[in-house]
């Protein structure tokens, strides 16, 4: 249990929440981060989301091979203030409002130089093994990875720019174009944000897909058009009573999995229309059974995602500042820094779509 006897926050000059092992967190004052390199910028972060790999690592200590071996700050869904830059930052100043994007890649090897920056092998990606989270008082980036945010969005908003890019990446793999029949498996923070993007893309039809009633209720206040409650059945029999139910035809132009969960994936290929897209956004068990004649019968085109590459942040940043879709919906609960651990336990829990933990001050 985390617990702020363990180091006074008003004397903390860093301070820091820390996963131990599994289910072990605490507070420590860590040292605060110094520039390293002239393009370096220090962060006093304000706001942090929690997301469902933090959680994993609380509970599991690992996602597959990255396992947690040493003390680890939790945290990549961050909004801050510039505290410091390097004498060769010239985008930001101290006071600037800026969201953070949370991996650093080497920037040298084949998939950074082809411009695929997400799949670089050598990632430091915030609070994945062996690399600290943003869950600090401070935290280091270079001045690239910082983006400004308008006076007119509010941090906590700005630290979900972190998983609308994720939802960014997902659909611009989807390749949605104007017009075009959506579903979206899975009515979480991931699948609602690839929802109000297939939107501000110009989806004319946008299908939620999830088996909690109230996970569907706000998806449709929130950006789907159309909702359906998975059943259990088999996949073939899932996918004509989705598309009859949802009117989508021969099949929908693309669809999105943001749940990993097999019978989910399966449903998804038999309901999309020859030649359309699938993208796996979710992750789920490492081998799953795969309808591979309907893929090949349709000729669908099937995609991965991982994370966020070039342009997915700023992106994601326009779209929030010009009010092309709205973020603010999505955050159920606030918690002070040192009430951090229950606010992991609220999400494991599944209470509310995204918990925002504030600070420290």
């Amino acid at each position: 249990m985390a617990s702020v006897q363990e180091v006074n926050p008003a004397d903390a000059k860093n301070l820091s929440f820390v996963l131990q092992k599994p289910y072990s967190v605490k507070f420590e004052d860590r040292p605060i981060p110094q520039l390293r390199d002239p393009y370096d910028v220090i962060v006093n972060v304000k706001y942090t989301g929690i997301c469902g790999s933090d959680v994993h690592y609380w509970t599991d200590g690992a996602i597959g091979d990255f396992v947690v071996k040493a003390p680890m700050v939790l945290g990549h869904e961050s909004a801050g203030i510039v505290e410091e830059v390097g004498d060769k930052v010239t985008t930001l100043k101290k006071g600037d409002r800026v969201t953070m994007e949370p991996g650093v890649p080497c920037r040298r090897c084949p998939r950074c130089r082809e411009g695929k920056y997400n799949l670089c092998v050598d990632m430091a990606f915030a609070a994945t093994p062996p690399y600290d989270g943003t869950l600090a008082k401070y935290y280091r980036l270079p001045e690239d990875f910082c983006y400004k945010v308008a006076d007119h969005v509010p941090l906590e908003e700005a630290a979900l720019v972190e998983p609308l890019s994720v939802g960014v990446h997902i659909t611009k793999q989807a390749d949605i174009k104007p017009g075009q029949s959506v579903v979206v498996f899975g009515a979480g923070p991931v699948g609602l944000l690839c929802m109000a993007v297939a939107k501000s893309f110009g989806a004319t039809k946008i299908v939620a897909v999830d088996i909690n009633e109230e996970r569907l209720e706000f998806a449709q206040k929130y950006a789907a058009t159309h909702v359906f409650r998975s059943q259990r059945v088999g996949a073939q029999e899932n996918a004509k009573l989705l598309t009859d139910e949802c009117d989508l035809g021969l099949g929908a132009d693309a669809i999105i999995d943001a749940t990993g969960a097999e019978p989910c994936i399966q449903t998804a290929i038999h309901a999309l229309r020859t030649g359309g897209t699938y993208v796996q956004g979710g992750m789920g068990k490492p081998d799953i059974n795969w309808p591979i004649m309907a893929m090949c019968a349709k000729e669908l085109n099937v995609k991965g995602s991982f994370r966020y590459g070039p342009g997915d942040y700023q992106l994601a940043v326009d779209l929030i500042t010009s009010g092309s879709l709205s973020v603010k919906e999505l955050i159920t609960g606030r918690v002070k820094f040192e009430d951090a651990e229950q606010a992991f336990k609220d999400v494991h829990a599944a209470k509310g779509i995204k918990m925002i933990i504030e600070g420290p001050q």
